[in-house]
């Protein structure tokens, strides 16, 4: 039975990345970008898609750039793909990427972005199958940062803060994982309306960055048959209420952030060290 790892981070592997060439331009830009789009979806969530007209040297068309969040995926696509017409009169040459990677690359895990987030939770698990509850989100603007002195349209110069403490749960794989953040911004505040905006745009900020964080503890393992598990790590970076005496230690620019003990679930579980929790579909 095929089994394949998906991690909601950057996929930067060179066998996660196919090169499409001889692209006719029998259709518009626009046309040909939907075509692809819906031919190698179909293999699996796609992390990007970009489309290049061909250089002036070169016969008039384009090529394409596929980055899979799958190596399998990937694979399986160049096999189906390479040499077929799909869309046009003529075949296409449907290559894996050979480009070297370098080598500060090849270990990087950047986390996707919460859009990326929420669409491959989507693909994967549907719009159904994974939740998201706010534990905690706070102010942690200390009063002697609220008022500064005077910024450049007249207003005073403001400060503030916010930190977000979330838990994801998977209820079909009987999974929860949690995600903490902390934002900050100064600014001019030339209004009220000002400082409320500000305020709204940080909150909303500062949760989005919290669910990021916990999304990078999951790997979502599918199987051949379409089934899907869910895999959460269990780090020391999470948040247990038993080791914080009144702070809350985020892996952030901010080093340590402003929350009660009384904000986390007393019976949360310790966990020191790097541990997996598995749960079948």
């Amino acid at each position: 039975m095929e089994v394949d790892f998906l991690e909601f981070v950057v996929p930067v592997e060179n066998n996660k990345t196919l090169f499409v060439w001889d692209i006719q331009p029998s259709l518009t830009e626009a046309e040909i970008y939907d075509r692809l789009c819906g031919v190698f979806s179909s293999f699996g969530p796609l992390y990007l898609l970009k489309l290049s007209p061909n250089t002036p040297l070169h016969p008039s068309g384009f090529s394409a750039l596929v980055k899979f969040y799958s190596a399998a995926q990937a694979l399986k696509a160049q096999r189906h793909t390479d040499g077929c017409s799909l869309f046009q009169s003529a075949p296409l040459k449907v290559r894996l990427s050979s480009k070297q990677t370098p080598h500060f690359l090849c270990d990087s895990r950047r986390p996707l972005s919460h859009a990326r987030c929420l669409e491959l939770a989507n693909h994967c698990l549907g719009f159904n199958g994974w939740t998201s509850d706010i534990i905690t989100l706070k102010e942690l603007t200390n009063e002697e940062e609220e008022d500064g002195g005077e910024g450049e349209e007249g207003g005073l110069r403001r400060r503030l803060r916010f930190g977000c403490l979330l838990q994801l749960s998977f209820p079909r794989h009987r999974q929860t994982t949690r995600g903490a953040a902390v934002v900050e911004d100064t600014f001019t505040c030339t209004g009220p309306d000002v400082l409320l905006q500000k305020r709204c745009f940080l909150q909303k900020r500062v949760r989005e960055k919290a669910l990021v964080q916990a999304f990078t503890t999951v790997l979502l393992i599918l199987l051949g048959h379409g089934k899907v598990m869910v895999e959460v790590r269990q780090t020391s970076d999470q948040c247990v209420p038993e080791q914080t005496e009144g702070v809350l230690q985020i892996n952030s620019p901010v080093s340590v952030n402003q929350f009660s003990r009384s904000d986390f679930d007393p019976d949360e579980d310790e966990g020191e060290d790097e541990e997996w929790n598995l749960t079948v579909s």
